[in-house]
């Protein structure tokens, strides 16, 4: 009989696509993938460490698990991801339960490692960084229609808030080769809409190619006639230029939206993070952004709580987001992550009062997001449908404005029959806080 391997990927869309890439590799060594980890033999948890929250989530899930293991549920415990390459050392004594320990340099090994510990061997398999593999096979655990594309892995901006640089190693693209190779047989597969992701996708190609190379990719990406929808995600603002915004602007394929991380507007606070700009280039970029791409949806992150950050510098964010009304906006109180420049300065600030700043941006971004909704009002939206809601008694979707699982939804009754990943168009007649209610036209 197989052995069932169950797996729970948790943190961003990036540590999604190693962990697709996993599956692949124990699916062709013989394992069988259950999607349900009650009736798994094996449990593999694929860990976030970027922030507090998320080591914190890690953690309740590997110990969890270890607790199934001693009840006689589950006989192996593999745990791998960023948590492993931070604190690698924590787990092997802190949480001795853990069967394997699998750096991502150690990912192609899996299999051999599953198989020791169910032999009764403890593993532990930490190899480089570099040596995670940038392409391969994968079993998609998303819905069929969309994907993720990770187009390069690491960062090299520095970022003093920032642990990825000790996690994932300084940047590095894939040839473009590879992933348009990767690309095409996601297209035969069926997926209709890609999301390049990378920590940093407006790098992409200046280590191989000489220059900031995302708008030849995305132009290339285009010629795949299965392809519908393309959507970018983590670009940052210095890397969008005239080059790109053209491409986006008069290629129907490429959506309208684009996930620009701008952290602060102070000038000040931007310098103590390693970041550029001012609230005079943000607000100038932004008009540009716009004034370019006619109905760009421009969606951001901010981190509020810097340390020593004052409130007047935290008024300077809340008021750039009142006048600038972006369309999609997240904030999240800064988190100090050990081996930063960020955790050994001066004036921290308190949790509850980081907590405070982070509410406040959203509570106010909530306000503008009705807004944004209301002028949709009577608009007709392409929507891709995403399945049924049987309580609400009505299909669901996103349009070119949401990205998966961050942004809002588009709610729709049907007397017929749709399928997942069928495009359709509606006409929206009212909101509700982030999402839309619509009704399809025929």
């Amino acid at each position: 009989m197989k052995v069932k391997v169950g797996l729970v990927s948790l943190g961003c869309s990036k540590n999604q696509v190693d962990a697709e890439m996993l599956l692949s590799v124990i699916d062709k060594d013989g394992f069988l993938i259950t999607p349900d980890v009650d009736q798994a033999d094996v449990i593999i948890i694929n860990t976030c460490g970027f922030i507090e929250s998320a080591k914190q989530e890690s953690i309740e899930n590997i110990l969890e698990f270890c607790t199934l293991k001693q009840e006689g549920k589950i006989k192996s415990v593999v745990v791998t991801g960023c948590l492993v390459e931070r604190y690698k050392q924590d787990i092997i004594k802190e949480i001795p339960e853990v069967d394997v320990v699998l750096g991502i340099g150690s990912n192609l090994n899996i299999s051999q490692a599953i198989k020791k510990s169910l032999m009764g061997e403890k593993v532990i398999d930490i190899s480089d960084k570099y040596n995670l593999p940038l392409e391969g096979e994968r079993i998609l655990s998303t819905s069929p229609f969309y994907a993720y594309v990770k187009i390069a892995e690491g960062c090299s901006n520095g970022c003093t808030y920032c642990s990825i640089p000790l996690i994932r190693g300084k940047f590095r693209s894939r040839p473009m080769e590879s992933v348009l190779k990767e690309i095409k047989s996601l297209e035969v597969q069926g997926v209709k809409e890609i999301i390049l992701v990378a920590q940093d996708t407006g790098r992409y190609g200046h280590d191989l190619y000489g220059e900031n190379s995302l708008y030849k990719l995305l132009e290339e990406i285009t010629k795949f006639e299965g392809i519908r929808w393309i959507r970018i995600l983590y670009c940052y603002p210095e890397r969008i230029d005239e080059k790109l915004l053209s491409v986006i602007r008069d290629n129907p394929k490429i959506l309208k939206y684009i996930d620009m991380p701008m952290q602060h507007i102070n000038k000040r606070i931007l310098k103590e993070m390693n970041r550029i700009g001012d609230i005079d280039f943000y607000r100038s970029h932004i008009l540009n952004m716009r004034n370019s791409v006619p109905g760009l949806v421009i969606r951001t992150t901010f981190i509020v709580g810097f340390p020593g950050e004052t409130e007047q510098e935290f008024q300077e964010v809340y008021n750039f987001v009142k006048e600038c009304k972006l369309e999609r906006v997240g904030c999240f109180a800064y988190s100090k992550e050990e081996g930063t420049r960020a955790a050994i300065m001066d004036n921290h600030i308190d949790e509850i009062e980081k907590e405070r700043r982070a509410v406040a941006i959203m509570k106010l971004q909530q306000d503008i997001m009705k807004k944004h909704n209301l002028d949709l009002i009577e608009k007709d939206l392409e929507v891709v449908v995403e399945g049924y809601d049987k309580y609400a008694e009505s299909y669901y979707g996103r349009s070119y404005m949401d990205s998966p699982e961050i942004d809002g939804k588009v709610f729709f009754q049907f007397e017929g029959s749709l399928n997942i990943g069928d495009f359709i168009k509606v006409r929206v007649f009212d909101s509700l806080d982030y999402d839309l209610l619509a009704e399809v036209l025929t």
